[in-house]
This record gives structure tokens, sequence and C-alpha cells, in this order.
């Protein structure tokens, strides 16, 4: 099966609406059982299954806060979306290994995310602005 646009995106609506509450259940029922995760950048790889899966979406919530994704644009694809996003929020934690100290902070993401045919998601390669990032959180 095909998905449309229209459910790809409500998909990702969706995903990134729990991420907005800090529900990694939530997130996590978006994602296929067998899903690959992988943030580019994060020390620990790709994930494989929603189990490994969560402790990153755990650190990831502890260390952003106040989430607000703006949609810059989106393709797609048969089966996939790739998602240009600006994130904005606060860094309580230390994102990225870096030490927020709760400053406001701000990043462009990129999203590839592939779908399996009953419209979870089975890939999603996230790319964020590290140099951005790092900017903004000195660490002196």
């Amino acid at each position: 099966m095909t998905l449309t646009p229209v459910q790809m995106d409500r998909t990702i609506d969706e995903h990134f609406g729990f991420e907005r509450r800090d529900d990694v259940d939530g997130v996590l029922a978006t994602l296929a059982p067998d899903v690959e995760h992988d943030v580019v950048g994060w020390p620990s790889g790709p994930a494989h299954g929603r189990a490994a899966v969560r402790p990153f979406y755990e650190a990831l919530f502890a260390d952003l806060s106040e989430s607000r994704v703006e949609c810059l644009r989106r393709l797609h694809g048969d089966g996939f979306v790739i998602d240009e996003s600006f994130w904005r929020g606060k860094a309580p934690g230390k994102p990225f290994g870096l030490e927020g100290r709760g400053r406001t902070l701000e990043f462009r993401m990129l999203h590839v995310v592939e779908f399996a045919g009953n419209g979870q998601i089975r890939r999603e390669n996230v790319w964020v602005d590290l140099a951005a990032i790092i900017k903004q959180l000195p660490q002196n």
C-alpha cells in the first residue's frame, strides 16, 4: 500500500506533537516495532527497535524543553518524506553533550522519514545544525 502525502504528513505531525509534549510513549507508538532511528552524530549511533530508541527520547526530553517546531518545507516521495524544520525552545539539560543552563536555543533540522505500509515510521534519519547549537551554547 502506498501512502499519500496527506497520510504521511498526518503521521509526522502526530510524531512531532508527541515530541512537543515530551510524550515518550506517544512518540514510540508512531514508530514501527523494528524501526531504525538514526540521529546523525548521536554518540551511541543508530538504534534499532522501539526499546532501543526509548533512551534517546528520554535524554532528549530532559535536555530540551518548551519545544516549538516550525515546518519550513516538506518533500514527498513514494513512502518517504523529507522535512526541513526550525526548532525553538530552551536547553535545561545537556543537549548533544553541551551545558544548556536553561538558555534559549534554535536550530534547523532535516528529517528523512520512511514509512511502513501501515503508516508507521520504519526509519527516521535526523540531521541537526550542530554548528548553530555550539554557537548558542558556548561552554566558557
